[in-house]
């Protein structure tokens, strides 16, 4: 692979050579998965005139995108991603087209829009682990590989914060299936051009998908990553019910969660910039201590002005907390296994999400607020604890070149 620029910069990292095209090709591919959520839930509930049926059609969806993660991640790495990446895509962007004509006009039968959501979750290409197993190839410095790794993290905040606008956006000229159709369009248009991209590396020779300890060995950055998972998706329920129980405007919710992803973005920059001398390990438990503590201060603001300042503060931890995990995983994986391992650290932070969503929401009216907000922040403590504790003895396997 290229040799890495001297200066360890952003715009070092997007100098080597290919990254530019495999980075921006993967991104449009990626708002594929910023678009599409509210995509289908619109549509759903639109076609069959049922809440209960579009979160039952969207639990479906993201389980199988989720938990099946892992699976697939293991298929680009044995195959390659030129040879696995395209049939995947292939096959969820014709089954969203499926899910988008079934649920076009009203009236479509509940368990074929279920069953064609599921199919579709089970076949989402893992663009993000995959983008971040090639920077990895790409990049052997490790200090521009944090870098590059930070940008990839930002800027898929910013998909997920763009998606919903975009299909906002389409809904004023078209049906919400239009957005289920832009949402596969994407993805295969991204994945095509990114598949040609000459940084690609082809498919792995010998021993395949092992890593040393299994997933057992990555149980450091699992352990973080779901714990800031569960309290994220808490906050994003206890930062209304906090709204409610004071009396203002919930319109005013948005610009609180606003800062949240602000203060991630601009944390995240800054950690690429830090030349870190203290080990991914360590930061990585100390990060998630900052994210913790300043989720549970903030269940102690006075007014929403004074929260949404502590959300920006607990904002500034996301993406240093997950940039670090994702590099830990990468020292941590044996040759030949980088994609999943990442995709096992992005299964655990949204099977945290889910799981703290579902937490928060049976808390919530039993508790007071601010004991909600400390046992989200608790939780991410809980996991810096575990996290360094089951990386104790740990060592990182040889680093990929």
């Amino acid at each position: 692979m290229s040799t890495s620029p001297s200066r360890p910069s952003y715009a070092a990292a997007l100098r080597v050579p290919h990254a530019r095209r495999a980075f921006a090709s993967a991104l449009t591919a990626r708002l594929s998965y910023g678009t599409v959520a509210l995509a289908v839930l619109l549509s759903v509930t639109r076609s069959t005139g049922s809440y209960a049926v579009s979160g039952a059609v969207m639990s479906l969806f993201g389980a199988t995108t989720v938990f099946l993660m892992p699976l697939r991640a293991a298929l680009i790495d044995r195959h390659g991603p030129r040879r696995a990446l395209l049939p995947m895509s292939a096959l969820y962007g014709t089954l969203l087209c499926v899910l988008a004509a079934l649920t076009w006009r009203p009236g479509a039968p509940p368990a074929a829009i279920a069953a064609a959501a599921a199919l579709a979750g089970a076949c989402a290409p893992p663009l993000g682990p995959t983008m971040r197993a090639l920077w990895a190839e790409l990049v052997p410095d490790r200090g521009l590989l944090q870098r590059a790794y930070s940008l990839d993290g930002v800027a898929e905040e910013l998909l997920f914060v763009s998606g919903p606008a975009l299909v906002g956006a389409l809904l004023t000229v078209a049906p919400p299936a239009s957005g289920i159709l832009l949402s596969a369009f994407l993805n295969i248009a991204g994945t095509c051009v990114f598949v040609t991209s000459p940084a690609l590396p082809g498919p792995r020779s010998g021993p395949r998908g092992q890593r040393r300890g299994g997933v057992r060995g990555l149980l450091p950055p699992i352990a973080v990553t779901l714990g800031a998972g569960l309290a994220l998706s808490g906050v994003e329920l206890l930062v209304p019910a906090f709204a409610t129980e004071r009396s203002y405007d919930t319109a005013l919710v948005p610009w609180v969660l606003g800062a949240l992803s602000a203060g991630s973005a601009l944390g995240g920059l800054a950690n690429g910039a830090v030349e870190w001398r203290t080990p991914a390990r360590v930061r990585l438990c100390w990060f998630a201590v900052g994210l913790g503590l300043a989720i549970a201060a903030a269940g102690l603001a006075p007014g929403l002005w004074t929260l949404t300042a502590a959300m920006a503060c607990a904002g500034a931890f996301i993406a240093p907390t997950l940039t670090t995990a994702y590099l830990l995983a990468d020292e941590l994986a044996a040759e030949g296994a980088g994609t999943q391992a990442g995709a096992w650290v992005n299964t655990a932070v949204n099977a945290g999400s889910s799981a703290g969503a579902l937490v928060a929401g049976l808390l919530i009216g039993r508790l007071p607020l601010w004991v909600c907000f400390a046992l989200a922040g608790g939780a991410v403590l809980a996991s810096a604890a575990g996290g360094r504790a089951a990386g104790v003895g740990t060592r990182p396997a040889a680093h990929r070149v």
